[in-house]
C-alpha cells in the first residue's frame, strides 16, 4: 500500500484551504477515457468489479477509512487494474476541484443514514451536496444509489426532487432489484443477514437553463 497509494492518489486533493491544492484534470489521470466515481467505495468489491468489467472507462474512488483503502489496492493489485485512481478522503473534498460536467456516472452505495434527527444534515444526499453533483455531472449521467435503510431512500428521493437537476428512475417496485452489471459488497450481505432489504435508486440528471 505505502508503494501503490502515492501512484493512485488523485494530486492535488486536500482540504479547503491547505496548501497544495489544485484543480482535477480528469484527462491528465485517464487520457481520453470517460470517467466515473464511487463515492465511500467501502472495501473496494465494487469498485474493482466495474473497473475489470469496463477497462475503456476511467474511476475515481474516495473513501475515508485506510482499511478501506488498503482492501482496494489489493484489490487493483492482484487483479492488474490500470484504470483506477484513489482518493483517500472526503469526496467532498475532491468534488469541488473537478471541472463542470467530467463525470459519465456517480456510485452511491450504502452512505451512512445518520439515523438520529439533529444529524439529518450530515447525510450524503443533501442540497450542497447534490448541488456539486448536478455541477460535475454530464447531461444525462446516472448517479445511481443503493441503501437498505427505508428512511434514507425517502430522503434521498424527496433530496434529489428538491435539488431540481435530477429525475428518479422507474417507480419504488423497481428499486427492489439491482443493476444487471452490480456486484454485492459486504456491508449488503450483512444487511440482508439482518433481515433488511436493499434498495437500487437510478438518478437521472437532467439539463437545466442554467448549465453551460
Amino acid at each position: 500500500m505505502t508503494e501503490l497509494l502515492p501512484e493512485l492518489a488523485v494530486p492535488g486533493v486536500v482540504r479547503l484551504g491547505d496548501p497544495g491544492r489544485a484543480p482535477v484534470v480528469p484527462g491528465d489521470l485517464f487520457a481520453d477515457r470517460t470517467v466515473w466515481l464511487e463515492i465511500g467505495f467501502g472495501g473496494g468489491e465494487h469498485l474493482a468489479h466495474q473497473a475489470a468489467l469496463r477497462p475503456e472507462i476511467g474511476f475515481i474512488g474516495c473513501e475515508p477509512f485506510i482499511n478501506g483503502v488498503a482492501m482496494l489496492l489489493a484489490r487493483v493489485e492482484a487483479e492488474g487494474l490500470r484504470n483506477v485512481r484513489v482518493h483517500p478522503g472526503d469526496a467532498r473534498d475532491l468534488l469541488d476541484l473537478l471541472p463542470d460536467g467530467c463525470l459519465g456516472r456517480v456510485f452511491l452505495h450504502y452512505p451512512d443514514p445518520w439515523p438520529k434527527t439533529r444529524h439529518r444534515d450530515r447525510r450524503f444526499m443533501n442540497a450542497e451536496n447534490l448541488a456539486s453533483l448536478a455541477r460535475v455531472m454530464a447531461r444525462g449521467a446516472e448517479l445511481r444509489l443503493a441503501s437498505d435503510v427505508d428512511a434514507y431512500v425517502r430522503h434521498a428521493v424527496r433530496a434529489a426532487a428538491a435539488a431540481g437537476a435530477f429525475a428518479l428512475e422507474g417507480v419504488s417496485q423497481d428499486w427492489r432489484t439491482p443493476w444487471p452489471d452490480w456486484r454485492t459488497t459486504r456491508f449488503e450481505a450483512r444487511a440482508q443477514r439482518e433481515g433488511r432489504s436493499p434498495q437500487y435508486l437510478t438518478f437521472r440528471r437532467l439539463p437545466r437553463a442554467s448549465d453551460s
